[in-house]
């Protein structure tokens, strides 16, 4: 399946039913009377996060939603139905927002939601306008219009450990050795052009989720690359794990590079934790240069032989408390 992570959509609600004018004429009623009944309010768009979807697929291909309308009143107090709602499920981490407007929802938990188009009240029927001093109404309402909008869709991978390098710095090979996730791997650069998250288990009945993003380049917060396609899942990381390849002329200056591609793009994702951790190590002889220029705990490890991998494992565990 193709990840999506933005999409836009056209919602209409469903317009109320009208109320109407009607009278009591049975045989063995004697005064009669209005009897009018109200229209039903129409449907209305939610949008629901569902925590099976990881993408918003779906949704690309389904661009407008209508929900249905109320049924109208209709006589001896009958009241019309109300219309069908129409229930968008979307992932966790999707930000809702008008179109060049403000954002109307995060949704980030398993059934949370919003009502992204209300339906249209129903019209009241003659009944309701009965009083003490009018006995025979003859008035009525039409049923209001249901909300129209176009909106925004956009997904930001909920993760707790966020993997950040340059292409090729093994990332992808991390994320399939301690999950079961099975990302596309090659060695060719930018062979992951989405996320991908896999679920690492850090003890017999714990776990967290890492997420595989595609990588960096110098330029990124400037749009090169991938570049904001890739920095806006970053946000919603809990821990950065940066990755540098221990074969790299400078794989120190590689991490300074990432961490000012991160500093220019959000200032406040440095205020996480950040691990440093110096891939393939299988295929380097000796130990690389890591002279860094801040305080970092690093961990060289190899994907490919398994070293150092349990220890990273179990410091992100114990830094994300699981």
């Amino acid at each position: 399946m193709r990840f999506v992570d933005y999409v836009k959509i056209r919602v209409q609600a469903g317009h109320g039913g009208n109320g109407i004018v009607a009278f009591r004429r049975e045989k063995f009623v004697p005064k009669g009377g209005p009897a009018g009944g109200n229209g039903g309010s129409g449907g209305s768009i939610i949008i629901e996060v569902d925590e099976q979807l990881h993408t918003l697929q779906d949704i690309r291909y389904h661009r407008i939603y209508k929900a249905g309308r109320g049924r109208h009143g209709e006589g001896s107090l009958r009241h019309g139905k109300k219309g069908d709602d129409i229930v968008i499920r979307v992932p966790a981490g999707t930000i809702v927002k008008e179109v060049r407007g403000a954002i109307l929802a995060d949704l980030q938990q398993e059934g949370e939601s919003i009502i992204a188009a209300r339906g249209g009240w129903g019209g009241r029927g003659n009944a309701k306008f009965v009083s003490s001093t009018h006995q025979a109404p003859r008035e009525f309402e039409e049923g209001k219009p249901g909300q129209e909008r176009e909106l925004e869709l956009e997904l930001k991978v909920l993760a707790d450990v966020g993997l950040v390098g340059f292409p090729n710095a093994g990332k992808s090979t991390l994320l399939s050795r301690v999950s079961r996730a099975k990302p596309k791997i090659a060695d060719y650069p930018f062979t992951t052009l989405t996320p991908n998250l896999g679920i690492v288990k850090s003890g017999e009945y714990t776990s967290f989720v890492m997420a595989d993003i595609p990588g960096l380049i110098e330029g990124a917060h400037e749009g090169k690359g991938l570049g904001t396609q890739f920095l806006k899942h970053v946000e919603r990381c809990s821990v950065l794990l940066f990755l540098v390849d221990s074969n790299d002329e400078d794989p120190s200056e590689s991490y300074r590079l990432l961490y000012e591609e991160i500093k220019k793009y959000s200032p406040i994702l440095l205020k996480r934790k950040r691990f440093l951790a110096v891939t393939k190590m299988d295929s380097y002889t000796g130990v690389p240069k890591m002279a860094t220029f801040e305080p970092v705990d690093i961990f060289p490890i190899s994907s490919v032989s398994g070293e150092g991998i349990e220890n990273l494992i179990q410091a992100l565990a114990k830094i994300i408390g699981k």
